[in-house]
């Protein structure tokens, strides 16, 4: 019994110390995310960011890419509130077996927080200050608003910023003349933009797009014939 105690007194003990980490980890996340809007308002960050010069509207983006982007990304986007608690809970299990923070589970939503205040760093004040500001972006902006500014504040590779940066360096076109096959190409970089830009590894790029356009099966985007048509018969 008395071994009994002291393993229940070690197990309470080791409970208090992790929960005191876990609060202060957060306390750290909510000043980080305070902090970030003392500096520039949501407000006027959205607006800086509309005021580009490349910045596209949804409605001039490709509908293949949109449908790409969820597909691979976040395909729960239109069902959440800006956290997905079953894409973490499936992350953190991954990143369990592996040992190794190798998968966030960020929405859309989270990763836009990212863009536009945070640093590509993977300590947890940072993702927990993401979570606040992500839950902010959900209050104030529509679903296709968050969509729209994710697309003008992910990074393409090549110096490209926006969607309709990447698409002219890259195919040398406007977003309205992007192909089905350059649309999923360009949905799968902003993931590794320095592994995955056709620019630096073609062969890299052509992978990460199957695995974009099977997502796009999986989730009732495309069928098998639709995505065998575009890689075999795309648009030149």
């Amino acid at each position: 019994m008395k071994i009994l105690k002291v393993i229940m007194r070690i197990v309470l003990i080791i409970l208090i110390v992790l929960i005191s980490i876990g609060l202060l980890i957060v306390h750290s996340g909510y000043k980080m995310y305070k902090e970030a809007l003392e500096q520039i308002s949501l407000e006027e960050k959205v607006q800086s960011i509309s005021e580009k010069e490349n910045y596209a509207k949804l409605e001039e983006v490709p509908q293949m890419y949109i449908k790409a982007v969820i597909s691979v990304e976040d395909h729960r986007f239109y069902k959440h509130k800006g956290i997905d608690i079953i894409a973490i809970g499936r992350a953190m299990v991954n990143d369990i077996k592996s040992m190794e923070f190798v998968e966030g589970g960020s929405t859309i939503t989270q990763q836009l927080a990212k863009n536009m205040y945070f640093t590509q760093d993977k300590k947890l004040s940072r993702k927990i200050a993401e979570t606040f500001m992500a839950a902010a972006i959900e209050k104030n902006y529509e679903k296709d608003e968050i969509l729209e500014l994710y697309f003008n504040t992910s990074y393409y590779g090549d110096g490209y910023d926006t969607v309709k940066e990447a698409c002219k360096g890259y195919f040398n076109k406007e977003l309205s003349e992007m192909t089905d096959y350059e649309s999923i190409l360009l949905a799968g970089i902003p993931n590794a933009p320095s592994v995955y830009a056709p620019t630096k590894n073609p062969d890299l790029a052509k992978q990460r797009q199957k695995q974009v356009m099977d997502k796009m099966i999986k989730y009732g985007y495309l069928t098998e014939e639709e995505a065998y048509n575009i890689i075999n018969f795309q648009d030149n």
